[in-house]
């Protein structure tokens, strides 16, 4: 792996520092206070700003299409890390807006994606099923073909539909064949969430970020929203969950990242970071070497590639927060912006969303079973006595 410094032309050192002022002045105290509160993960003011200015653009496209060069993307994918920008549903938002770039009608396409790019429109995904779990091919959500064929009509309830509400479309996994053999039954479709027969109730994780459930009740759609062809759902599914899982990539120049949830590897550095800061300096032996360990395994795990590397990241976050939480003592228990917490509340944050972070695209148990059986040829598992 080659760790060497990139040295920046004049051109791109005056782009880190334009971008860097840019979302600096637009992620103010009053944005990060409102997403402790609402964790949401999104903010509508930010959202449109990056829109108006070109950066989502850039951001979507690759730099054969306009987009950024693999510098410029490093250096906007670190300010916003940088900044703590709400800003994740973005992920979610872009990989739809290129499968439906894909698999979808051109007159789709011509709706919804340069509203996508302007930061206007926003997408989020409908898969997991409240009796689901993981396996998303067990889907029971039935869309029904209308006698005519232009439409459809959509029962079911899709859980942790995170951004519903704050999205206008949701890329909804659909049985269309129930007597169809599994994989070879499903058809996508990019729903219009103002569309009647949709209920969107929150529910809020442990980390306090919101989510949601939603139902949907003789839910009529146009067959112009159909993403692919009738039961090869999976085809388009297929290439969404490589993205999620980490397989691919569609730029390989050595500045991407390079494993699914990296960027939340970013928030793990940082708080290893500040409670280094804080306790680095204890005479203790002891300190020093946890600090060490969870230094060396954080290096590690962001070190790791796709999905090996969305494993790594999740279960070492898991492993040190604890760690780091038991250095700084009692007050590490204090959230932040609570009087004496540790680091204003920085591993105790870390804590709480280590916990969802290996549920999220997936339990880490389904990860390391497709880790075995596609990547080490171990072959399925038999829970059959």
């Amino acid at each position: 792996m080659d760790f060497s410094r990139v040295a920046l032309s004049d051109d791109d050192r005056a782009f880190l520092d334009e971008t860097r002022a840019f979302i600096t002045k637009l992620v103010t105290d009053d944005v990060l206070r409102r997403q402790r509160e609402r964790g949401e993960n999104f903010d509508e003011r930010v959202h449109l700003a990056l829109g108006e200015a070109g950066y989502l653009a850039s951001d979507w496209k690759l730099e054969s299409e306009g987009g950024f060069s693999p510098v410029r993307r490093r250096i906007f994918q670190l300010e916003i890390a940088r900044a703590h920008t709400p800003w994740y549903h973005w992920g979610t938002t872009s990989v739809v807006a290129r499968l439906v770039h894909q698999f979808g009608a051109p007159e789709l396409v011509n709706q919804v994606v340069p509203g996508v790019l302007r930061g206007e429109t926003r997408l989020c995904l409908g898969y997991t099923e409240p009796e689901g779990g993981s396996d998303v091919a067990t889907c029971k959500t039935r869309a029904v073909r209308e006698a005519d064929g232009s439409s459809w009509v959509v029962n079911g309830s899709k859980m942790f539909t995170s951004n519903a509400q704050n999205a206008g479309y949701v890329f909804l996994l659909t049985n269309t064949d129930p007597e169809g053999r599994k994989h070879r039954n499903l058809t996508m479709f990019l729903v219009p969430l103002d569309t009647p027969g949709i209920e969107i109730q929150g529910i809020r994780t442990l980390d306090g970020d919101r989510t949601n459930i939603v139902y949907y009740s003789d839910v009529r759609v146009d067959d112009l929203y159909r993403i692919g062809e009738v039961n090869d759902g999976w085809t388009v599914m297929r290439a969404a969950l490589d993205s999620e899982h980490g397989i691919t990539d569609p730029e390989d120049h050595g500045l991407q990242y390079i494993a699914a949830m990296a960027a939340h590897g970013d928030i793990m550095a940082e708080v290893v970071d500040t409670v280094a800061a804080i306790a680095g300096q204890a005479d203790d032996e002891s300190v020093g070497y946890r600090l060490g360990r969870s230094v060396a395994r954080m290096e590690a795990a962001l070190s790791t590639p796709g999905m090996f590397g969305r494993v790594a990241i999740a279960q070492t976050m898991r492993d040190i927060s604890p760690d780091l939480m038991d250095i700084l003592g009692a007050a590490s228990a204090l959230p932040a912006e609570a009087q004496g917490a540790a680091g204003d509340g920085a591993a105790e944050h870390l804590y709480r969303l280590a916990l969802p972070l290996g549920i999220y695209g997936g339990t880490l148990e389904v990860f390391r079973n497709m880790i075995a059986q596609h990547v080490l040829g171990l072959g399925r598992p038999s829970y059959a006595r």
